[in-house]
């Protein structure tokens, strides 16, 4: 029986943060260096991120997987691997889960080209994106995440090519980042654009990941569940990056950015984690901002 997650959100859900900054941290994320490799050359490490979400109070895992397609691993000579590296992220994911309560999400990314300019056929996506689906299903995903897509055009085929290969459900999340509100995305997609796209192809929830700070989450949460009754999806970075002694940093501490979570609940947000520059104190500060709610 294919995974209910309406069911599983009937209660505001705690998702993750991100590998790469742990991966930085502990040495192994190097400059220009492909991320999703690392599931094959050092999955203890992968593993070890992912527990500590767990530990954190994560009711959802996403695999390390956000580039693991043909397009995202061509620049590092990788792309006869994807599936064996989405597999193993997978993989990974379930293994440190296993004995809790705890869903594994495999996601994956947008492919950095655009249709319409000519830079790749809408079949080469579809394609690209069902072998990348497939794997992260044989790996053991309950769900799939289309996240940080910037572009619905290619988000729809995405949804497509992963519903073509796995009955899993699928949660479309764009990145809104622009117009004078930040609720747009680079192409000019609203999120009751997103909504209605959604809703005629039959994805499970909608959301917004990347490009702001969960004060700008607000915002797009409250436009995502006026647009729709799915499930809302909310993964806002910790602030807007600043550069500080040359390097780019996400301002917002675990407290300032869990301070947010009543807003956002309020809002309608069904599923909350944290995107760029959130790790597991993040987590941590916003399951305990959750378990206050109750």
């Amino acid at each position: 029986m294919s995974f209910d997650l309406k069911a599983f959100a009937a209660t505001p859900r705690l998702t993750d943060g991100v590998y790469g900054t742990e991966l930085q941290k502990a040495g192994l994320r190097k400059p220009g260096g492909c991320l999703e490799l690392l599931n094959l050359e050092s999955p203890s490490a992968i593993e070890a991120v992912a527990r500590s979400y767990v530990r954190a109070g994560s009711d959802v895992i996403m695999t390390n997987s956000l580039m693991a397609h043909r397009f995202g691993l061509a620049p590092y000579g990788l792309e006869n691997k994807a599936s064996e590296i989405a597999q193993a992220a997978a993989e990974i994911a379930c293994r440190a889960t296993a004995g809790t309560e705890v869903k594994v999400f495999g996601s994956f990314g947008p492919s950095g080209k655009i249709v319409m300019m000519g830079e790749v056929s809408e079949q080469e996506l579809f394609d690209s994106f069902a072998q990348t689906a497939r794997a992260l299903a044989t790996g053991g995903a309950s769900a799939i995440v289309l996240e940080t897509f910037n572009d619905l055009a290619e988000a729809e085929i995405a949804l497509m090519a992963v519903k073509s290969v796995c009955d899993l459900p699928v949660v479309v999340s764009l990145a809104f980042a622009f117009g004078p509100d930040k609720t747009a995305t680079m192409m000019g997609n609203t999120p009751a654009d997103l909504a209605a796209m959604c809703k005629a192809k039959g994805a499970a929830a909608i959301g917004a990941n990347c490009g702001i700070g969960p004060d700008v989450a607000v915002r797009l949460a409250q436009m995502l569940r006026a647009a729709s009754d799915t499930p809302v999806w909310i993964k806002p970075n910790a602030g807007l990056p600043v550069v500080q002694n040359g390097k780019t940093v996400f301002p917002m501490n675990p407290d300032e950015f869990a301070s947010f979570v009543p807003a956002l609940v309020d809002a309608g947000v069904d599923f909350l984690g944290g995107c760029c520059g959130c790790g597991p104190e993040h987590i941590r500060a916003t399951a305990q901002a959750l378990q206050r709610l109750d």
